[in-house]
């Protein structure tokens, strides 16, 4: 014999009771006969409660006792015979009266006690429950409605009564004996005292009405039917990626129930605890799916923790001082107040030195937590020896649950990792000795980006999401676009990363989406957006998203985004950059950004600031960390002058050179801009400082290829007739060069902290002598490569290459 509750959403509308209907069919055609129990119809209880309060307050409560009266009405209209919908109308309206006159007492009285709020609230489950079992009669003519209050008996704690189970299961045991051929349709939630008044049996209290129940009959499973496929690793209203458990042991579902997940009540799983029956969270609207078994035999997983759970709205109460220390029976006497008073506890943490006491409790009860210890700790404040006690609000709690967590290593550091890498600060910890359960205390603002973040830390079979805003739509920004819609099926599959691009902005306008902008029609989006770009608006956005993962991605060369780089490494979100003038200007700037990103636990890549797409900056400091000492670096580090030399060479004119270069576009539109060396220095600057010298601008020597002419020349017009005027300069460097079979190299230089970039004619026998097209080229010179240098040479130039590099820091972040 079985057990199925269905919930408020499964009574909830004339076609949820028909599919509930279908599941029992589909029980009945198997030849099994299970007892059902019914909650209210979801929103009753809350409604009941509404119009309870508002007739104690003196207001009207018609309308909506005329509204719970419609919500029943229509569905036995729309689910029963004609000829059968009079009985249940009449049963249902005396009800409704009973109601009524309940309510226009206490309105009359302007007084709701608790025994009379039980009575008022014992309406949802009764009109539900009769209602379903006049439309179940038509199928299952021994169909039988069954008041749970007169089977269950309590005490008279009204609104959170206690059972006295030996006297139920009696009572159950010989009802269900004497109408063994009928199929129950039991209340939920509610129960009956000696007295025969109404008591009610706590939130979630249906459920405990099924346990009760399948408890007391030996049932061999008990089926919760929800609106969701079974107990899920995270909230699914929060985490999007959460997923349902195939089995949990009862010990982890009454954590996890514990800490705010609402699929099923913490006290139902007692009475099944106590027989070991099964417990089965099924879905309603998905009957096919297996759900969530609780069981006590639950097999091993390979799970590290079975899921993430919340309390989103607490208070804490934090009290110290000298008078604690050492002092026995301090705790027995706080938390004895605490309990006489009915104020739950929801987690304490103590200090080791025993200095301080941390507690948390629900805001309704921080008021009167504060008066009791105030008024019984009175002698010790007056006497400085505990301070003030000092509240904190607007609090939550966040758990990670899982039996696996005893046996696995390292959970508090990946919770830690996750938290802190996302600015989550974490105001208190608790851990219990049975390691089933690692608590934290964090701000209610940063809940939703915190178990985001450790879902996405613990599950690693899922794929790790990357919220990126991106600034640039020129040729970098698109060509990086296109390539992570290209690559988006390989990064999930591979690499167990999404990004999402949540902002993008350019000059002109701004787009944020925070499901992710659509990477085909991201233009389009851009265009129609009514948000005017605005750079210290964008930067504000994107802190106030709070999503976990974030990238802040820069594809402009301007200075100005430049300066909100520290505001946002302060807002625990990465950095990855192409733009090289940040890091290519004073020296404490290059320095402020490397200690902000390493201080909030976040990534600062600027690999395209070099070598665009090549793993120069990666690979010098892979060098160093492994405790390579660098001794010479030597570089050609710019596309357009590599494209110029290799290209300047037989009956080729200087000139012409640079204007094919300037019409292949490896030009700036000046080409000064690319022969005066200034790129190229900001490079070498880069490397200097990243190899450890504290270097500045002017501190790279660098002699330009160009004569005087040519620099000062007043336009890009008059800079090519410069050149055509300079042709036996630099023809002669062309002929030295070749006399002595070398050839023309441009190269930077760093060694023995000092850096310069010259014009060098070098032979075979160098390793820059083979340079072809537009290629960079660098050589690092180390105590480990002192004979031969490590090498590494590619395109270092054009929005393909760049884009990739960019591409790759980003995927890097992901990897952290």
């Amino acid at each position: 014999m079985k057990i199925l509750k269905f919930g408020g959403t499964s009574v909830g509308s004339a076609s949820s009771i028909q599919t509930l209907l279908q599941i029992l069919k589909a029980e009945h055609s198997q030849g099994n006969r299970p007892v059902v129990v019914l909650s209210a119809m979801g929103g009753v209880t809350n409604l009941l409660v509404e119009m309870a309060e508002n007739a104690a307050a003196g207001r009207e409560f018609t309308a909506q006792l005329a509204e719970l009266e419609k919500r029943h009405f229509d569905v036995v209209k729309a689910l029963l015979d004609i000829q059968n919908q009079n009985p249940a109308f009449t049963r249902l309206k005396i009800h409704f009266n009973q109601l009524e006159e309940l309510l226009q007492g206490v309105l009359t009285l302007r007084e709701l006690t608790p025994k009379t709020r039980d009575q008022i609230l014992s309406y949802g489950e009764r009109c539900s429950t009769l209602m379903v079992s006049k439309i179940a009669a038509q199928h299952f003519p021994e169909a039988l409605f069954v008041d749970a209050s007169e089977l269950i008996k309590t005490d008279s704690a009204f609104g959170q009564a206690k059972v006295n189970t030996e006297l139920t299961e009696l009572l159950i045991q010989s009802f269900y004996r004497e109408n063994s051929d009928k199929l129950l349709f039991v209340t939920g939630y509610i129960a009956g005292n000696d007295a025969g008044q109404i008591t009610t049996l706590g939130r979630g209290g249906s459920d405990y009405t099924a346990a009760i129940f399948g408890s007391a009959l030996n049932a061999e499973e008990i089926q919760i039917w929800t609106d969701v496929n079974g107990m899920m690793t995270a909230d699914p209203r929060m985490v999007q990626k959460a997923f349902p458990l195939e089995e949990l042991s009862y010990t982890e579902a009454m954590e996890l129930s514990y800490f705010g997940a609402k699929v099923i009540y913490p006290p139902t799983m007692i009475p099944a605890f106590l027989k070991k029956i099964p417990i089965v969270i099924k879905n309603t609207f998905e009957p096919e799916f297996a759900g969530t078994v609780i069981r006590h035999d639950c097999k091993s997983s390979n799970l590290p923790i079975k899921g993430i759970s919340s309390i989103n709205n607490i208070s804490i109460l934090n009290l110290q001082g000298s008078g604690m220390v050492g002092k026995s029976g301090f705790s027995g006497r706080l938390f004895s107040l605490l309990a006489r008073e009915q104020i739950n506890i929801i987690l304490i943490t103590q200090s080791s030195s025993e200095h301080s006491i941390t507690f948390a409790v629900q805001p309704h009860d921080v008021e009167k937590a504060k008066q009791v210890i105030e008024l019984e700790f009175e002698l010790e404040l007056l006497a400085n020896k505990l301070e003030p006690l000092v509240i904190e609000s607007n609090q939550a709690i966040l758990a990670i649950v899982g039996e696996n967590m005893k046996q696995t290593p390292g959970m508090s550091g990946k919770l830690f990792h996750a938290l802190g890498r996302n600015g989550v600060n974490v105001r208190a910890i608790a851990q219990g000795s049975s390691e089933y359960n690692i608590s934290v205390i964090i701000s209610a603002n940063e809940l939703s980006k915190a178990i985001n973040a450790v879902h996405d830390a613990f599950f690693i079979n899922l794929t790790k999401t990357l919220h990126a805003f991106c600034l640039g739509t020129g040729n970098i920004g698109k060509t990086l676009f296109n390539q992570l819609n290209a690559h988006k099926d390989y990064l999930q599959k591979n690499n167990g990363i999404q990004v999402k691009v949540v902002g993008i902005s350019n000059t002109r306008k701004m787009v944020f989406n925070i499901d992710g902008l659509s990477l085909d029609t991201w233009q389009d989006e851009l265009q129609e957006s009514m948000h005017e770009a605005d750079l210290s608006a964008f930067i504000s956005k994107m802190k106030d998203m709070n999503l976990p993962n974030c990238v802040f991605i820069d594809n402009t060369a301007s200075p100005k985004p430049i300066a909100f780089y520290e505001e946002v490494f302060k807002s625990n979100i990465s950095v990855v950059t192409c733009n090289k003038i940040g890091n290519s200007a004073a020296y404490s700037q290059y320095e402020t950004f490397r200690d902000t990103a390493r201080k909030h636990g976040v990534d600062f890549f600027y690999e395209t600031n070099v070598g665009a797409g090549l793993p120069i900056i990666r690979t010098l400091k892979d060098l160093m960390n492994s405790g390579d000492r660098v001794k010479r670096i030597e570089a050609i580090l710019s596309g357009t002058i590599s494209f110029i030399f290799n290209h300047f060479k037989g009956e080729a004119n200087f000139h012409d050179v640079v204007k094919e270069a300037q019409e292949k576009g490896y030009t700036e539109p000046d080409p000064r801009d690319d022969l005066s060396g200034k790129d190229f220095m900001r490079k070498i600057l880069i490397l200097a400082r990243d190899a450890g010298y504290h270097m500045e601008e002017a501190d790279v020597k660098i002699k330009s290829v160009l004569p005087k002419a040519c620099l000062e020349a007043a336009t890009v017009e008059d800079f090519y007739a410069s050149l055509k005027a300079e042709n036996a300069f630099f023809d002669d460097l062309k002929q030295q060069a070749e006399a002595g079979k070398k050839v023309l190299r441009y190269i930077g230089k760093l060694e023995d902290g000092q850096a310069s970039i010259t014009l060098h004619m070098v032979d075979e026998n160098h390793p820059f002598y083979m340079l072809s097209g537009s290629d960079n080229i660098i050589s690092f010179t180390t105590d480990r490569y002192k004979e031969r240098p490590l090498v590494v040479k590619g395109p270092g130039a054009g929005a393909e290459v760049t884009a990739a590099g960019v591409f790759a820091d980003l995927i890097n972040v992901g990897a952290n």
